[in-house]
C-alpha cells in the first residue's frame, strides 16, 4: 500500500511540479503599488504615512509609524486583485529607534471578514526585528491567496515605538469564480454514458456561509458513487467502489475532514485516487486511507454534479441541501470545469442567474479573547427589553451580555454548555429570576439567543426554536439602563457574581430589534471597546486534525485541548504511549507468573493491544493465542464442488499475529485430521484432497509432522503410516477411524486460518478436524542487544521520520559515568539523549527553533552495570522522560512550533558528534513502535559487538531460593538443580502426598560409583553427591498433616549416626540427633504447638559442630547446644527416608516402635538436606538421582488442603509391624498371635520384590528394543542423525529444501 500511495503522490504531482519549476513565484508585490494602496489604522504624521512603508525606501520619514503605539494599529496593503502570497520581509523605519518585533497576519478578498495566518494551529505570531535597518524574511509555511494584506503589530521597540517597512513576495492568481443559490447544480455529462474510471483526480476550491450542502456527486447503476458534502460545516467524502449482491463486500467508505468550513473563507479540496488508495486533502492537510470492498475501479453513469444532487438521481439519495456559496477551479481528472461552464459547454439549465463572482457577506463578526469587551448603547428606561446576537465558541461558560437596569440587572451567558438567563431586581427584596435553555451550545458552531422581557414576563429563546421558548414570570415591570455589555471583561461597581470571560465570536447583535452598526464601532463613532478584533473570527478547532492518538477523544476549551485515552490502551496527553508491555517475555522479567496478560508487541505504533496467554514455566515464554474451533470439530455442508470449508477465527488480528511470530523464535500449531474413509492429501505429487489457508492467504497442501514442498503427513515423513503405499494415515481410505496429526512450525505460513476438506461427500465418509491454538517462544526483539566497546563507537541508522508525537524507549548498562545513548544532528531538528554524572540521564531536542531539556536524576547509581529502562516521548502537549518506570520529569511544550511532520537526520546510537560515546550494552531499542535490528548493524560495525553477556547482574535477583542464575546470549535462566524447587525462577514448590506407608529413599553413592553415576547421567545436570562427614548441616521442609504419630525425615549412616524428625502422638515436633559419644539420642522437643493440625508448617534445622538452630514457621530462631560428650561429626552420610524407614542394620527401637508405624500420611515440600532435593528428584522423572519410591507419591501443592486418598489397610502393608511380624523391639502394642508364620511372610514378601524387579527390568528392555527398531541411519550432518527418515532428515537440517519458500528467508525452522 505505502509504494501504491508514492506512486499514486507520484503521478498526481508531476503537473505541479513542473508548473514550479517553470515559473518560480517570487514576484514583489507590494513595492510596484501605488502610495494610496496602503491605508492604515492611524498615522503619527502626514511623512510617516502608510504609502512610506515600502522596504528599503528612505522618502518621508523612512517608514510608517501609528499615531498610538498599542495593539489596536493595522498596516493594509492592496494588492489590487487576489494575489498569492509566499514570503513577507520587514524592516523598522529609516535611520530611527521604531521597528515592529512581533506582528501578526491578517488577509482577506473583499476588506472584510478577515482571516489570521495560521500555523501549528494557532493564530501565528511572526517574529519581526531587532533595530530599523535588518531585513528579516519569514516564508509561509503555505501560500494565502487575498487581495487585501494586514500586518497587526504585537510588540515594538523599548526605545521608541511601532515602525515598518514591508516587502510581500508571491505571484497574481486567477480562477474562474461560479456563484450557487441553492438553486443551480452543474451537470457534467460523460462522453459515453459509463465509464469505468482507476484513477481520479478532482480539485476545487469553496467558501460559504452555510453548514451543510452538496459539493459534488456522482453514482452508477451497479451501485458505485463519490460524494462530497458539508455537514455541520465539516466536509464528508463518501466513496463506494462496489459491493456484492449477498452483502459479503461492502464498499462503502466515508471520511470526514476539517471542521468550521462555514467561515466564509476560501478552502481548497483535492482528491487523488489509484484503484482503492485514496489522499483527501483539505487546506494542506492530507488523510491517507483505503477504501472498503474488493474492487479497484468507480464506474458512474451519465454525469457528476457538482453544487447539489443532479435531477437524475434516484430518490432515495434525496434530503440532502444544495451548496449554497461560491466555488473556483473546479478540476475533474484533467478537465476544468469552471472554464466550461464560462465557455457554456456544460449543462447549468437550473441556475436562475449564473454569475461568475462571488457575492460578499454581510455579516460582522467581532472575536473576543479573555480580556475583550464590547459596549454598545440602546434605549433607557424603556419598559422592554429586546437583545438578540449570534456565538460560537468552545468554552462551556461566559458571559454573553450584560445590562444594568434602573433597579437591578440582566445577564445571559453561558452555564456548562445552556444559555442561562439571570434578572435581578432589587425592588423586591434582590428577586433573581433563572431561566435558562438548550444543551452543548459550546461545539463551534453559530448558535443564536433572542432574549425578550416586556410588561410582567420573559421569554428566551435559542436558535430560532420558537417550539422550546422558555417563558418565565417576572413581578415587576423592568426599566432599562441603556447600555449593554458584550463579552464579559469589564469593570463595574454593582454586586453581581464573578464575571466569566467570553472567548469566541458574535455577530448580527440586536439591540432592541435594531442591527447594531459596528462598522461604527469600528470607526469610533459609537459605542467603545477593549481588545476585541472586529470583522473577524479567529475561532480555531484544536481536535481537527484530531491529535488524540489510538482513538483517544478529544475535548477542548479556547485556548487548549485534551484527550480522554479511556478504553483506548493508551495513555499520556495524547494517548500515544502503551498501558502495555511489548510481550509475555517482558512481562515474565517484571517478576510475573503465567497467565492471562495484555500485550502491545509495537508500543506506540498502530497495532491495537490485545490478550494473550503467557506460560512463564519453561525456560522460554510461550505465547498463546486461541481461536474458535473446537477440538474434533465434524465437517459437514460441502458445497457444489464436494468441498467443507472450515473459518478459523482467533482472538487477534492478523497484524497483531504477525507482531508476535515476527518476533518469536519459535512458533508451532498443532492440526489434527481423524477420518473415516476421508483421504487428506493423496499422493505427493496429486492434487490434495485437503489443504489449509495460512498467512496473507496462501494456500499449502503439507499437514502437520511435514514441511512446505513435501506434500506428506507426519506417519510419511517417519515411515509409520496405516498402509505403507500411502504417506498419510487417512489416505488409506479405511473404514476404521483413522488421525494425522501433528505440529506445524513454519512460522512464516501460520496461523492456520481456513481447512478446506474435499472427501467427505462419499457415502460412510466422516471427518473431524482440530486446530490448536497459535503457540509462539521467546522475543528476539527484547533481547536484541549490542556491546559498545570504545567511547567513539556507534551504530548508524538511516534517517527517521518522527511523527507530531515521538518517543523512544531503550535497556542500557553500564560501568561507566558519562556517555552520548543516542543523537541526530539535524540543521533545524535536533535530537540527543545522554547519561551524565553516573545518576542522571539527559534528553534535549529542538521545538519551534527553541532547545528543550529535561533530566531526571536517580537516587541509586545508573552505572552499576545493571539494566536500566530510559523513556523519552514529546508530544505537541509536553514532554516526558521516564526512568525505570518510576523517575520522571514532565515540561509542557510550546503551541507554537510543532509541524505535523519532522524529518530527522540519520540516527547515531553512541556519538558521533565527537563527544564521548556511550560504553556498555543497550537492548530493545524501540522508536515510535519500531524495533532497532541492533544486533545486524553491530556485525558489520567496529568497535560494537552484538549481543551482551551479563543479564544475571540484573536479573539474578529474580532466581529464588538458591537457585542460580546462567547467563545466556539472548538472556539469563535459572538453574533450579540443586534447590528444592523448580519453576523459571526456582519459586515454585515441589511436594507429594504420602499415602499410609509411602516412603521415599535417597542413597548417598560411595565415591567411586557417584564418579560412574556422574559420567553416565552428565545430561541432567544434577550432581550426584557421595558419602561424606559432616560437620555442619542444613535440614529445611514444609509438612501438612493430620495424623501422628510419624516420621518425617530420618537420616542414617554407615555408621550408628542419625537425624531424624517426627511427630510424637501429640502432634508436637520432635528433633533426635545420635552422633555418637551418647549413651542416648540428644532430643529436641517442641512441646508447645501441636504441629498436626492440617495446616502447613515449615522446619529450617541447622547445625554447626555442636550449636544447633531451630526456626518454625515464622517464629524467631531458637539455639541449641549439644553436649560436650558428643561428637561433631555426621560420619558417612548414607540415605535420607521421608515419611517411612526400611533400612537394614541396627536402627534407634524407638524410632521403630514408636513412630515408623502405619507411616506419614500427608504432604511434605520443599525437602532439601544441605544440596540434596530427595523429594524432587523422586518426583521429577527426567533427574538422574539414586532415589526410590514406595507405595503412591501423588505431585501435589502442600499449601491447598491435602488430597483425599483411602490409607492401605495396614494387612497389606508389607512396612507395617503386624502384617510382616519385623522382630522389633517395641512396648506400645502387642502383635496379635493370629498364628501366622512371620519367617514366610517374610520370605513371601522378598519372592515378590523379586519378581516384581524382574518383570520392570524385562518391560524397560523391551521398550527400548521396540523404540530402536526400524531407526533410520543417515550421513546428513548435524541435526540429522536424529531423523527417522530422508524427509525428516531434510526437514531438521536443510532450509534450502524447499520447493514453495523464498530462498532469501533467513531462517526456515527455528
Amino acid at each position: 500500500m505505502a509504494f501504491l500511495l508514492l506512486l499514486l503522490c507520484g503521478i498526481i504531482s508531476t503537473s505541479s511540479a513542473a508548473s514550479s519549476v517553470s515559473r518560480k513565484c517570487e514576484d514583489s508585490l507590494a513595492t510596484p503599488l501605488p502610495y494610496s494602496s496602503f491605508t492604515s489604522s492611524s498615522v503619527y504624521a502626514r511623512s510617516y504615512g502608510a504609502g512610506y512603508a515600502k522596504l528599503n525606501r528612505k522618502q518621508g520619514s523612512g517608514g510608517w509609524s501609528p499615531l498610538d503605539t498599542d495593539r489596536y494599529q493595522w498596516l493594509e496593503v492592496d494588492l489590487g486583485t487576489r494575489k498569492q502570497v509566499v514570503a513577507i520581509l520587514t524592516q523598522g523605519r529609516y535611520s530611527s529607534s521604531d521597528w515592529t518585533s512581533k506582528y501578526r497576519l491578517l488577509y482577506s478578498d473583499t476588506q472584510k471578514n478577515w482571516r489570521p495566518y495560521l500555523q501549528d494551529g494557532n493564530i501565528w505570531t511572526f517574529e519581526g526585528n531587532v533595530n530599523s535597518e535588518g531585513v528579516v524574511r519569514h516564508d509561509l509555511q503555505y501560500a494565502i491567496l487575498a487581495r487585501y494584506i494586514r500586518v497587526i503589530p504585537m510588540d515594538w521597540s523599548r526605545e521608541g515605538r511601532i515602525g515598518l517597512r514591508l516587502e510581500l513576495y508571491g505571484c497574481s492568481y486567477w480562477a474562474d469564480v461560479i456563484s450557487f443559490d441553492g438553486h443551480g447544480v452543474i451537470s457534467y455529462r460523460f462522453r459515453s454514458k459509463k465509464i469505468k474510471i482507476l484513477k481520479d483526480v478532482i480539485s476545487l476550491k469553496f467558501r460559504t456561509t452555510a453548514g451543510d450542502g452538496v459539493l459534488l456527486h456522482g453514482e452508477g447503476q451497479q451501485g458505485d458513487y463519490i460524494s462530497l458534502e458539508l455537514y455541520r460545516a465539516r466536509l464528508q467524502l463518501s466513496i463506494n467502489l462496489g459491493s456484492d449482491q449477498y452483502g459479503s463486500i461492502q464498499g462503502h467508505t466515508a471520511v470526514t475532514s476539517g471542521s468550521l468550513l462555514d467561515d466564509d473563507h476560501w478552502h481548497s479540496v483535492v482528491i487523488q485516487r489509484y484503484r482503492r488508495n485514496v489522499n483527501f486533502t483539505l487546506d494542506h492537510h492530507t488523510q491517507q486511507f483505503r477504501t472498503n470492498g474488493e474492487f479497484d475501479h468507480l464506474d458512474l453513469d451519465y454525469e457528476i454534479s457538482f453544487g447539489g444532487l443532479p435531477l437524475s438521481v434516484k430518490p432515495s439519495s434525496g434530503g440532502r441541501e444544495n451548496f449554497v456559496g461560491c466555488m473556483e477551479g473546479i478540476t475533474y481528472n484533467g478537465d476544468n470545469i469552471t472554464n466550461l461552464v464560462r465557455r457554456k459547454k456544460v449543462d447549468t439549465s437550473s441556475f436562475r442567474n449564473l454569475t461568475f463572482s462571488c457575492a460578499e457577506s454581510n455579516s460582522f463578526s467581532v472575536f473576543f479573547n479573555s480580556t475583550s469587551f464590547l459596549r454598545l448603547p440602546g434605549q433607557s428606561d424603556s419598559d422592554t427589553l429586546s437583545v438578540s446576537l449570534s456565538f460560537r465558541t468552545w468554552n462551556p461558560n461566559g458571559l454573553l451580555m450584560f445590562t444594568a437596569l434602573a433597579d437591578g440587572w440582566v445577564e445571559v451567558g453561558l452555564t456548562e454548555g445552556k444559555v442561562t438567563v439571570y434578572m435581578n431586581m432589587t425592588q423586591k427584596k434582590n428577586t433573581r429570576i433563572d431561566i435558562s435553555s438548550g444543551s452543548g451550545l459550546n461545539d463551534g458552531q453559530w448558535h443564536s439567543v433572542h432574549l425578550n422581557a416586556l410588561e410582567n414576563y420573559a421569554m428566551l429563546t435559542v436558535d430560532g426554536d420558537e417550539a422550546s421558548t422558555v417563558r418565565t414570570a417576572i413581578p415587576i415591570q423592568i426599566q432599562t439602563g441603556g447600555t449593554y455589555y458584550f463579552g464579559g471583561y469589564f469593570l463595574h461597581t454593582n454586586t453581581r457574581s464573578a464575571q466569566r470571560s467570553f472567548q469566541g465570536c458574535m455577530q448580527m447583535i440586536h439591540i432592541d430589534d435594531h442591527l447594531a452598526d459596528l462598522r461604527a464601532v469600528e470607526q469610533g463613532l459609537i459605542g467603545t471597546f477593549e481588545n476585541v478584533s472586529l470583522d473577524m473570527c479567529a475561532i480555531i478547532d484544536r481536535c481537527v486534525p484530531n491529535h488524540c492518538e489510538h482513538g483517544g477523544r478529544c475535548s477542548q476549551t479556547w485556548d487548549t485541548f485534551s484527550c480522554n485515552c479511556s478504553a483506548t490502551g493508551y495513555t499520556g496527553a495524547t494517548c500515544h504511549t502503551s498501558m502495555y508491555q511489548q510481550s509475555c517475555e517482558e512481562y515474565k522479567h517484571q517478576g510475573k507468573s503465567s497467565g492471562s496478560y495484555w500485550i502491545d508487541p509495537d508500543g506506540s505504533g498502530s497495532i491495537a493491544p490485545f490478550r494473550v496467554s503467557c506460560d512463564m514455566t519453561g525456560e522460554k515464554v510461550l505465547t498463546t493465542m486461541k481461536n474458535n474451533l473446537s477440538p474434533q470439530t465434524s465437517v459437514t455442508s460441502a458445497d457444489q464442488e464436494g468441498k467443507a470449508v472450515l473459518q478459523i477465527t482467533y482472538n487477534v488480528t492478523d497484524e497483531q499475529v504477525l507482531s508476535v511470530t515476527s518476533s518469536a523464535e519459535y512458533c508451532e500449531q498443532y492440526v489434527a485430521y481423524a477420518c473415516r474413509m476421508s483421504r487428506l492429501l493423496n499422493t505427493p505429487d496429486g492434487v490434495p484432497f485437503t489443504w489449509w489457508v495460512g498467512r496473507a492467504s496462501e494456500k499449502h497442501s503439507y499437514w502437520g509432522g511435514s514441511g512446505p514442498g513435501i506434500q506428506k503427513c507426519s506417519c510419511g515423513i517417519e515411515h509409520n503410516c496405516t498402509d505403507p503405499k500411502h504417506y498419510c494415515n487417512c489416505d488409506a481410505d479405511q473404514r476404521s477411524w483413522r488421525e494425522d496429526a501433528g505440529l506445524l512450525v513454519y512460522k512464516d505460513h501460520l496461523p492456520v486460518s481456513q481447512v478446506v476438506v474435499g472427501d467427505t461427500s462419499r457415502a460412510g465418509s466422516e471427518a473431524k478436524v482440530t486446530i490448536g491454538p497459535l503457540k509462539c517462544l521467546g522475543d528476539r526483539h527484547y533481547w536484541n542487544a549490542a556491546s559498545f566497546t570504545s567511547p567513539a563507537s556507534y551504530l548508524h541508522f538511516p534517517a527517521f521520520r518522527g511523527e507530531t508525537s515521538t518517543d523512544i524507549s531503550f535497556y542500557f548498562k553500564t560501568s561507566s559515568t558519562h556517555g552520548v545513548f543516542l543523537e541526530n544532528l539535524g540543521t533545524t531538528d535536533f535530537l540527543h539523549i545522554e547519561l551524565r554524572g553516573g545518576s542522571v540521564v539527559f534528553f534535549s531536542f529542538d521545538m519551534g527553533g527553541e532547545r528543550v531539556e529535561l533530566s531526571v536524576h536517580s537516587p541509586v547509581p545508573l552505572n552499576d552495570d545493571q539494566w536500566h529502562r530510559v523513556e523519552a516521548e514529546k508530544n505537541i502537549k509536553e514532554a516526558v522522560l521516564q526512568l525505570n518506570g518510576q523517575y520522571r520529569e514532565v515540561r509542557p511544550t510550546t503551541p507554537q512550533g510543532n509541524t505535523k511532520l519532522e524529518f530527522f537526520s540519520d540516527l547515531y546510537v553512541g556519538a558521533s558528534s565527537g563527544q564521548r560515546g556511550f560504553l556498555g550494552c543497550m537492548r530493545a531499542l524501540k522508536m515510535n513502535g519500531v524495533t532497532f535490528d541492533l544486533e545486524e548493524r553491530a556485525r558489520v560495525t567496529a568497535g560494537v559487538n552484538p549481543g551482551c553477556q551479563g543479564h544475571c547482574s540484573s536479573y539474578g535477583m529474580h532466581c529464588r531460593n538458591g537457585g542460580k542464575c546462567v547467563e545466556q546470549y539472548n538472556g539469563y535462566s535459572c538453574d533450579c538443580s540443586l534447590t528444592a524447587y523448580d519453576g523459571p525462577f526456582c519459586s515454585d514448590d515441589v511436594g507429594g502426598y504420602f499415602e499410609t506407608g509411602t516412603l521415599v529413599r535417597y542413597d548417598f553413592l560411595p565415591e567411586g560409583g557417584a564418579h560412574a553415576l556422574r559420567e553416565v547421567k552428565s545430561l541432567s545436570g544434577v550432581g550426584v553427591p557421595s558419602e561424606a562427614n559432616l560437620t555442619q548441616e542444613e535440614l529445611v521442609f514444609s509438612f501438612s498433616t493430620t495424623s501422628a504419630p510419624s516420621i518425617l525425615v530420618y537420616i542414617s549412616s554407615r555408621t550408628q549416626d542419625y537425624v531424624a524428625v517426627v511427630l510424637r502422638h501429640n502432634g508436637t515436633l520432635q528433633i533426635r540427633y545420635s552422633l555418637g559419644g551418647l549413651t542416648e539420642p540428644y532430643t529436641i522437643d517442641v512441646d508447645h504447638r501441636n504441629m498436626a493440625n492440617g495446616q502447613p508448617h515449615s522446619v529450617n534445622i541447622t547445625r554447626k559442630l555442636r550449636e544447633i538452630r531451630l526456626q518454625l514457621d515464622h517464629y524467631p530462631v531458637s539455639t541449641y547446644t549439644l553436649p560436650e560428650t558428643s561428637d561433631t561429626q555426621f560420619n558417612l552420610v548414607k540415605s535420607i527416608f521421608l515419611g517411612k524407614v526400611f533400612e537394614t542394620g541396627q536402627i534407634d527401637p524407638i524410632l521403630i516402635e514408636r513412630y515408623n508405624t502405619p507411616g506419614f500420611v500427608g504432604c511434605l515440600s520443599r525437602v532439601q538436606f544441605n544440596s540434596v532435593a530427595p523429594l524432587k528428584a523422586a518426583l521429577r522423572s527426567g533427574l538422574a538421582a539414586p532415589v526410590s519410591t514406595h507405595g503412591i507419591l501423588v505431585p501435589s501443592n502442600c499449601g491447598a488442603s491435602p488430597l483425599t486418598i483411602s490409607p492401605m489397610a495396614s494387612a497389606s502393608d508389607p512396612w507395617h509391624i503386624e502384617a510382616a511380624g519385623a522382630v522389633f523391639p517395641f512396648n506400645e502394642d502387642k502383635a496379635s498371635g493370629d498364628g501366622v508364620d512371620r519367617n514366610s511372610a517374610i520370605i513371601g514378601g522378598i519372592i515378590s520384590m523379586v519378581i516384581f524387579a524382574v518383570l520392570c527390568i524385562m518391560v524397560f528392555v523391551v521398550r527400548h528394543m521396540f523404540r530402536h527398531k526400524g531407526s533410520y541411519h543417515t550421513n546428513e550432518a548435524k541435526g540429522a542423525e536424529s531423523a527417522d527418515c530422508a524427509d525428516a532428515a531434510i526437514i531438521v537440517n536443510d532450509p534450502a529444501f524447499t520447493e514453495t519458500i523464498d530462498e532469501s528467508k533467513k531462517e526456515w525452522f527455528i
